[in-house]
Order: C-alpha cells, then structure tokens, then sequence
C-alpha cells in the first residue's frame, strides 16, 4: 500500500514532488533577486526550470544555475531597459492624471495602451530570452509580436498577473507571505504551459532534434536553443 502510493509512477506523489520544486525554485528566484539588478536574469532562469520541470528534464537547481549563468548579461540589460521604461511610463500615468490640459484625456489613453503593451512584453521577454538565441534587441521585438500572435495565452496570462496584484494588494498580510514563499514559483510553472505552448508553434519539428536549432514559422531570423 505504502509502496504504490510513494511509487514515482503515482499521480498524486509526482504532483507533490513538483509543488516542492516549485516551492525550491521560489526560494532560489528569491535569493538571487535579493540584489534587484540580477532580477532579469533569476526570472529568466526560473521560467527556464520550470519549463524543463514540465518535461521532467534535469534537475530544477542545475537548471536553474545553468540558465541564470548563460543568460545573465543579456537578461540583466534587457530588465534594467523594462525599469527604466517602466519608470517612465509610470511618471507619464501620474502626470497626465493629475494634469488638466485640454486634451490630457486623449494623453492618458495612450499611456494606458502603452502600459498594457508594456506590461504584455515584460510577460514574455523572459520566457524568449530562457529559450531563444537572439540580440537584445530582436528579443524585445519578438517580445512585442508573439503576445499579439498569441492572445488566448497572453489573455490567461495577463488575467493571472491582475488577480495576483489585486489580491496581493487589498487582502490581508497572509496572501503576501505565501506568494513570496510559493507563489511566484507555482506562477512560474503554471506560465510554463502557456508558454511551452506558443513556442512549440515556432520550433520545427524534427525527428533527431540538434542542441541548436534554427527557428521556424512566421519569424524566420529568430534561432532557438533548446538549453
């Protein structure tokens, strides 16, 4: 009895086994985000583990280090490019609500549409960056066009993202304590499905897949490295 339910094969004791790696990769997302210059390149690679945790490929802590060491230059340029972007567009929203010069109406929608279409590429560009080998600037592009190509995902995505800032910001103090413990992993490793799923539309299918693969489909200049 003891033996089916602990067996690897069982269900139940694998999902068990993946909310601990979620909860472990949370951990090492938190430890090497302490330094927030370095939290481009700890998302990177925990959106990288997790997408190799839904295949069962590897081992969640080598994972994680290989892609937070392979991708550290390019993923820290690209997250201190969104901040400062970030910081702009916010200082833009709150001047433009507080202003009252005629036509600010038409100024805050166009911030607000560049706010949604911010935060659409910041919800990719990781994920782009964990699994394809481009420039920084052909991954911000890319960034930018497959949450478009791709709106059922970008949708699911972007409605997760509001519910957990919403309730992270008017429920109690609980709430916070289990996002930072468990939740941005658990997050991490429900985004891996949306992601793996657009991906898969771009990466050729081969019989023998090589290490490095070219990428295909409607963005034909984009390489992927299927780490």
């Amino acid at each position: 009895m003891l033996k089916s339910i602990f067996s690897p094969d069982n269900p139940v004791f694998r999902f068990i086994i993946k909310i601990g790696y979620c909860w472990w990769l949370n951990i090492l997302w938190l430890a090497t985000s302490i330094p927030v210059i370095t939290i481009g390149a700890s998302t990177t690679a925990l959106i990288y583990s997790t997408m190799k945790l839904h295949k069962d490929e590897g081992y969640p802590t080598k994972n994680f280090f290989h892609s937070f060491k392979e991708n550290f230059r390019q993923a820290t340029i690209i997250w201190l490019i969104y901040l400062a972007a970030g910081a702009l567009l916010m200082l833009g929203a709150v001047y433009w609500n507080q202003s009252r010069i005629s036509g600010h109406f038409f100024a805050q929608a166009v911030i607000w549409a560049m706010i949604l279409l911010y935060v659409m590429s910041i919800s990719y560009v990781f994920a782009i960056q964990s699994k394809f080998v481009n420039p920084i600037s052909r991954t911000i592009i890319y960034s930018f066009l497959l949450p478009l190509r791709n709106l059922k995902e970008t949708l699911l995505i972007l409605v997760t993202i509001a519910a957990v800032v919403y309730f992270n910001v008017t429920t109690i103090f609980m709430v916070n304590f289990w996002t930072l413990n468990l939740g941005i992993g658990l997050i991490a490793f429900l985004f891996a499905v949306f992601y793996s799923n657009v991906f898969e539309k771009y990466i050729p299918k081969q019989e023998e897949p090589a290490e490095d693969e070219s990428f295909s489909g409607d963005y034909s200049s984009l390489d992927v490295l299927d780490k």
